[in-house]
């Protein structure tokens, strides 16, 4: 059984919409592409390298990232770029009704209804399933209850529209702060670990309080 980690890039208003660059996603009109670039530097570089090198053993994107990825990583050859030697070899899945062709190496496709199909996946693999972007999985992984974790790459920006990481229809749930840290450029990073349901009280006095 493996876990399920979400990692995104997204504003103090949960916007993770086109973080890199302005022709990623401009649906709906959005207009704000690339908000991310001017936040990364090096201490963010580091933070993802070790992301991508210690915690994740699958990937797992939609369609849309899926096919943005693989137009971009195959083409980085150095063997210096520990992410990109990573995320080439490493086992990737994608999320799609479609059948594809998938060129881009070690990569496989899901079929069928995507949450069956990657609860089915959480039972057959080992270690860590890690997305990155692909809003729309993310919204269904979270309407199913499959998220395990959360690692969220915090951004001083507000954008005001754009797809957003939470929104109606996710499964209530609990969360745990394991980890924190800020780059040099103020992007907080926080690792959330699932927890269980939500608990509820009230600041009200009772009757005899």
């Amino acid at each position: 059984m493996s876990t399920l980690i979400v990692t995104v890039f997204v504003t103090l208003d949960g916007v993770m919409q086109a973080p890199g660059g302005p022709g990623e996603d401009v649906d709906e009109g959005f207009e704000h592409g690339g908000w991310q670039v001017p936040y990364v530097d090096d201490d963010f570089g580091r933070l993802m390298t070790d992301v991508f090198e210690h915690t994740a053993d699958h990937l797992l994107l939609g369609r849309r990232t899926y096919d943005l990825f693989a137009s971009y990583w195959p083409r980085v050859t150095d063997e210096n770029n520990r992410i990109a030697v990573k995320l080439n070899s490493m086992p990737k899945y994608v999320a799609s009704r479609t059948p594809r062709d998938l060129e881009w190496n070690n990569s496989h496709q899901l079929t069928g209804d995507a949450a069956d199909s990657v609860a089915r996946l959480k039972e057959q693999v080992d270690g860590v399933i890690m997305t990155q972007g692909s809003s729309d999985l993310i919204r269904t992984l979270q309407q199913h209850d499959l998220v395990d974790e959360y690692r969220l790459l915090i951004n001083p920006v507000i954008l005001g529209t754009g797809k957003r990481l939470f929104s109606e229809g996710a499964s209530p749930s609990a969360w745990t702060l394991k980890e924190s840290r800020t780059t040099g450029a103020g992007v907080q990073y926080c690792v959330y670990e699932r927890s269980g349901k939500p608990e509820y009280g009230s600041f009200a006095l009772d009757e005899e309080g």
